[in-house]
C-alpha cells in the first residue's frame, strides 16, 4: 500500500470538497475533472471566431445603451475616456495631456465642458482676451462645422463608435476561456494578438467586456449593457454659446 504523505493528503481532499461543491453549484470548472467549460454558458464559446465576432458586434448594435472606459489613441494623442452612450446622445469625461473636459451630446447638439485652466491651454492666450472666464465651468454649444465637433462627436456616438472599435485585424482565432472581474469570457484575436483581442461575455448576451486594439492603440471595457440613462440639455444658465469657432485645442 502507498503512503500519501499528510500534507498531500490535505490537498487532495481540499480539491475534492471545492469541486464538489462548485459541481452541486451548477458550476462545472475546467480544473475539476476537465469539465465542460462551456457549461452554463450562453455557448458562444464553441463556436469559430468569426462567429463569435458576427455575434457580439450584433449585441452591441442592438443593446439601446453602453459604458465604456479605458484609453484610445488616436492620431498619436492619447485619451481617456469615461462615457455613457445611447442612441440619441452621450455624456461623459475625456483626458488628455493631463486636461479633463466632459462632453454631452443630446441629439445632435455637442457640448463641451471644461474649467478655465483648459481654455487658457487650448486658446494659448493665457486667458488674456477673457475667453477663459466665459467658458469656465459652462456647458459651451459646439457649432457643427468647428474642427473640435468632427473631433469629439465620435466619442459620444454609440453606433460609429462601436463599428470602428469591435474590428480586429487580420485571421480571427479563439483565444482560450478567461475571467475577467468575475465574469467568464472567451476571447476571440486578430493574428494571434498583433491584430487586437476582444473579451466576450460567456454570461447571458454575448456582449464585449475587453477589447484591447491593434498597435497598442488603447485598451476598454464595457459595462452596463441596456442600461438606460438620461441625456437633457443643460440649464440656460449653466450654457454658453461662443457663437464661433471654438479655441484649437
Amino acid at each position: 500500500m502507498t503512503v500519501i504523505p499528510q500534507g498531500r493528503a490535505r490537498r487532495a481532499a481540499r480539491v475534492t470538497a471545492f469541486c464538489a461543491l462548485a459541481v452541486t453549484g451548477t458550476a462545472v470548472l475546467a480544473g475539476c475533472g476537465g469539465g465542460d467549460p462551456d457549461a452554463g454558458t450562453n455557448g458562444v464559446g464553441k463556436l469559430p471566431a468569426d462567429r463569435i465576432q458576427a455575434k457580439t458586434r450584433a449585441a452591441a448594435q442592438g443593446a439601446p445603451a453602453v459604458r465604456l472606459a479605458g484609453t484610445v489613441v488616436t492620431s498619436g494623442r492619447t485619451y481617456q475616456l469615461d462615457m455613457r452612450l445611447k442612441a440619441d446622445g452621450g455624456t461623459g469625461s475625456v483626458t488628455s495631456k493631463g486636461a479633463t473636459f466632459k462632453l454631452l451630446r443630446v441629439g445632435k447638439q455637442l457640448y463641451l465642458k471644461a474649467d478655465a485652466d483648459f481654455w487658457n491651454q487650448a486658446g494659448g492666450k493665457g486667458g488674456g482676451d477673457g475667453t477663459a472666464g466665459t467658458l469656465n465651468g459652462k456647458y459651451v454649444k459646439v457649432p457643427q462645422g468647428d474642427p473640435a465637433y468632427r473631433k469629439f462627436s465620435g466619442f459620444t456616438d454609440k453606433d460609429l463608435l462601436l463599428e470602428g472599435l469591435l474590428t480586429l485585424h487580420g485571421t480571427l482565432a479563439t483565444d482560450g476561456h478567461h475571467d475577467d472581474a468575475g465574469t467568464r469570457t472567451i476571447r476571440i484575436t486578430g493574428d494571434k494578438g498583433s491584430g487586437g483581442s476582444l473579451d466576450v461575455s460567456l454570461e447571458g448576451t454575448p456582449y464585449p467586456v475587453r477589447l484591447v486594439r491593434a498597435g497598442g492603440a488603447g485598451t476598454l471595457t464595457f459595462s452596463d449593457w441596456g442600461k438606460d440613462f438620461a441625456v437633457a440639455e443643460p440649464a440656460k444658465d449653466e450654457t454658453v454659446d461662443y457663437g464661433r469657432q471654438l479655441p484649437a485645442s
